[in-house]
């Protein structure tokens, strides 16, 4: 099993920017291809991203793609989400997600695909 912490979110104006991070500990996080989802407020949660385990494979969500960038460091245990030219539609709670597969060949969109998860981040972006 992988502990996940999501630090970073925050409440920022629309055209801006900002990086969260997660950080891992429990299972070798090295061989664990990570995630990052969304939920906004009466909506399901949703797919953002997605990075193997040695960063050279990424997928995004076609909503996020050109703004955001899903990024790792093995050496610190931790897994970035570079989120640039936010709209006020990118409002939610962000959650980081560990698999027990460390790559995305199967293009892992679902929560299913995902075995751990961070309790969360909010971003809010105003108008």
């Amino acid at each position: 099993q992988v502990q996940l912490v999501e630090s970073g979110g925050g409440l920022v104006e629309a055209g801006n920017s900002l990086r969260l991070s997660c950080a891992a500990s429990g299972r070798t996080f090295s061989s664990s291809a990570m995630g990052w989802f969304r939920q906004a407020p009466g909506k399901e949660r949703e797919f953002v991203a997605a990075i193997n385990w040695s960063g050279d494979n990424t997928l995004y969500a076609d909503s996020v793609k050109g703004r955001f960038t899903i990024s790792r460091e093995n050496a610190k245990n931790t897994v970035y989400l570079q989120m640039n030219s936010l709209k006020p539609e990118d409002t939610a709670v962000y959650y980081c997600a560990a698999r027990s597969y460390s790559g995305i060949y199967d293009r892992p969109f679902s929560r299913r695909d995902y075995n751990d998860w961070g309790q969360g981040t909010q971003v809010t972006v105003s108008s």
